[in-house]
């Protein structure tokens, strides 16, 4: 899942959802099934032959999710997927997109330059310098913040800590002029 959804404007819903099972040659009526069945997860959809314009931006990632999930892959990179959502849109998204990894055993590897994001989502956040890409530092997120949904975890005690160790990080490189973002 990236940033953007990519979804094809000239294939409706369902025919964006399929397309990885096309290219892999794993359309068949039981990967259908399962397409199905994601769908309604994710939903709701109110016509799965709708094209992807008369969608929202969060039903359009959404659909991008079916489409990763569909292939079954032992591993998926989440390349800052809710950053062009407005944030209420992103928190639920966030929260979904948990539960779905949680629900469907995937191992997830999300890349975003959101500090909340980072620690509500994950299990380790790691920082990483600017050049030539080292780690920094790993944090690795306290059970009680990791095993909430990450709209509820961003209330757990400890959380604005955490919060604030990475930010701090940053800082120190920025300070250096080592920061990622050149910030």
């Amino acid at each position: 899942m990236l940033q953007q959804d990519y979804l094809f404007p000239w294939r409706l819903i369902y025919e964006n959802a399929v397309i990885g099972l096309e290219l892999q040659g794993k359309r068949t009526p039981e990967n259908e099934q399962y397409v199905d069945h994601l769908l309604e997860e994710m939903g709701p959809f109110s016509n799965n032959h709708d094209s992807p314009a008369q969608l929202s931006g969060g039903m359009r990632q959404r659909v991008a999710l079916v489409r990763t999930l569909a292939t079954k892959p032992d591993y998926m990179l989440l390349d800052e997927p809710f950053s062009a959502l407005d944030y209420q849109t992103k928190l639920q998204l966030e929260d979904l997109v948990a539960e779905t990894l949680k629900a469907h055993k995937k191992t997830a590897l999300l890349v975003t330059h959101d500090i909340s994001e980072a620690i509500a989502m994950s299990d380790r956040v790691i920082v990483l310098e600017a050049s030539p890409g080292l780690i920094r530092r790993q944090v690795t997120i306290p059970p009680e913040i990791r095993s909430l949904l990450p709209f509820s975890a961003r209330d757990q005690a400890g959380f604005q800590r955490l919060f604030q160790e990475i930010w701090q990080e940053f800082e120190d490189m920025r300070v250096r002029g080592g920061c990622p973002d050149g910030g």
